[in-house]
């Protein structure tokens, strides 16, 4: 999932949870912590053999929280995936760029392109499958096929370019 934590953005995943000890990566660095939370918000986390004390206050909509640590406080938002790809999918469709990104982590399906392959508005460049959801990728002008960077089978993480295009400017032909 993604995090924002003031104008950071982290990508942070969970790796494994058994009781109140957890495995988790931060933009792919390991991480084990032992976290114990209390009903007030409050939570004590062991790290490393340090400890660490922080306040969770969850704000309204509950995917915002702000966090009290070490004499600070640092507002968080949680980027839910979906909502983050539909976002992203509805400003791709404002104009093509050059290149065709995976919004979160998947398996691709399918590439139904080849390179130099000339396609039009609608036409469909990969099939991505993430939370067992197949999602279709398409161009939204014409553009020829430069580079495909992934094959299908292929992981892909988020934000992962799997395709680059030239797209055609109707005003240069």
């Amino acid at each position: 999932m993604e995090i924002h934590i003031g104008d950071r953005v982290a990508d942070v995943s969970l790796v494994n949870k058994e009781g109140n000890k957890v495995q988790l990566t931060i933009d792919g660095v390991p991480y084990d912590v032992d976290i114990v939370m209390a009903e007030n918000g409050s939570c004590s986390i062991l790290h490393n053999g340090k400890s660490y004390n922080a306040e969770l206050i969850r704000k309204d909509g509950g995917k915002s929280y702000t966090v009290n640590a070490h004499y600070q406080s640092y507002n968080i938002d949680i980027i839910d995936s979906q909502a983050k790809y539909l976002r992203m999918r509805k400003g791709g469709e404002e104009k093509q760029q050059d290149k065709i990104v995976s919004p979160m982590p998947g398996k691709v399906v399918k590439i139904p392109v080849k390179v130099g392959d000339r396609l039009e508005a609608g036409d469909i460049v990969a099939v991505i499958e993430a939370m067992k959801m197949q999602s279709n990728y398409k161009v939204n002008s014409e553009c020829t096929v430069k580079e495909i960077l992934v094959n299908e089978g292929d992981s892909v993480n988020s934000n992962q370019v799997i395709m680059t295009l030239d797209v055609i400017n109707k005003d240069e032909e």
